[in-house]
């Protein structure tokens, strides 16, 4: 079998992948990227709806969660959301902005898409789908036995994703491939995922299906304040998916029901100005009357019907606490089925931060969702994808 040589060759013709390739291209290196999938950056256009959250104005350190924080500075740094989105502009992609600076394509992630295939064209990059590696040996030059024919390099990218979106195909193949040359993984968990309760808040929140809100959603160490969303497994939206790459197993979230309000202080004043009117009467002008409803039975049970002039203001004190501190207990997570990213993956202290590639293995890079650093909701992923593919096309 003849064996044909590359200066590069990337494994995984995702965001990260492709970034590295044009980027690496650019530099007049000889590049070959590969993917099992017959369609190229299939998560680039299933992402934000179809419209991609490719970025976000206000991208920081902080957004990244990590065993080493510190590694992701560099690449955010060399390769910036200013630097995408002057890419975006001068291919002419129009988009918007949300809320919490997210950037969105005004039309259609297939945009993003074609302006990474064009620039790759440009670039000279070959690019191979429905290829399965069915070996990788060697080292400086890798030896790749592939579907697709036998190919050697001196720098192997991986940038295969993580455990998420198992039914586009992404595996732990790039866990492997790092185990295989001896490099550690850090823990992996499902990440940006709704939550599942198994306890007496399943049926409660299974009524309440459908009901979003904006809420403050904490654990010991981190709070977002942003809308959940009943459904009938338990809890989602975006508030529950930022909170799930924090959460572990066995602990307590805390629900504030009522960020924006000093309930105490409106409960007491509404007894004084209305002390003929009911409990839920007050509580349904500031929360849905479904979820008055559901938590009347858990919080204010013998106070159903009362005027608000017979409820001892100590007891008011005590409803407003729930409302603000409302504790449950997750059974879990729906886990990689509906899982936005996979938390944990390659040991950063194995890595370059400057170039993505092992400390341990010349010539091996690693890149995108396969490093242990995950970003938050809103576009932060996208923009790992970016730095660390640029990161490490600027060196193969």
């Amino acid at each position: 079998m003849v064996t044909h040589f590359y200066d590069a060759i990337i494994i995984g013709a995702g965001a990260s992948g492709l970034m590295c390739a044009l980027t690496a291209g650019q530099r007049g290196r000889k590049v070959l990227l590969l993917d099992h999938s017959d369609q190229i950056g299939r998560k680039i256009l299933i992402s934000g709806g179809g419209r991609c959250n490719f970025t976000n104005r206000n991208v920081g350190p902080e957004n990244y969660l990590s065993a080493n924080p510190h590694f992701c500075k560099s690449a955010l740094k060399r390769f910036t959301q200013w630097d995408f989105i002057a890419m975006m502009e001068k291919h002419g992609i129009r988009y918007h902005e949300r809320a919490h600076g997210e950037l969105f394509c005004n039309d259609t992630a297939r945009d993003i898409l074609k302006m990474l295939m064009t620039e790759c064209d440009e670039a000279g990059i070959t690019t191979l789908n429905s290829c399965k590696i069915r070996a990788i040996s060697g080292e400086q030059p890798f030896q790749l036995n592939t579907s697709k024919g036998a190919f050697s390099t001196e720098s192997l990218v991986i940038a295969t994703g993580g455990l998420s979106f198992p039914k586009l195909g992404y595996s732990g193949f790039g866990h492997a491939i790092a185990k295989q040359f001896g490099m550690a993984i850090v823990p992996l968990k499902a990440g940006l995922v709704p939550f599942m309760f198994s306890d007496q808040y399943k049926e409660i929140f299974e009524a309440l299906s459908g009901l979003a809100l904006e809420v403050t959603l904490s654990t010991e160490e981190q709070s977002f304040t942003e809308n959940i969303l009943f459904t009938h497994r338990g809890l989602s939206g975006p508030a529950v998916l930022q909170l799930s790459n924090y959460w572990q197993p066995g602990d307590s979230i805390t629900i504030n029901l009522l960020p924006h309000h000093d309930l105490a202080r409106q409960l007491l004043s509404d007894k004084e100005q209305h002390p003929k009117r009911e409990l839920n009467s007050t509580l349904t002008s500031l929360l849905a009357k479904k979820l008055v409803l559901a938590l009347e039975p858990l919080f204010w049970p013998n106070e159903s019907g009362k005027p608000m002039a017979e409820i001892p203001d100590s007891v008011l004190f005590k409803i407003a606490a729930h409302l603000h501190n409302w504790r449950v207990k997750p059974s879990g997570t729906e886990g990689y089925r509906t899982a936005e990213v996979t938390v944990g993956g390659v040991d950063t202290q194995q890595l370059s931060s400057k170039t993505m590639q092992s400390t341990t293995q010349p010539g091996l890079y690693f890149i995108g969702e396969v490093i242990d650093v995950t970003g938050q909701l809103g576009g932060f992923n996208f923009q790992w994808a970016w730095s660390s593919g640029y990161a490490a096309g600027q060196y193969v």
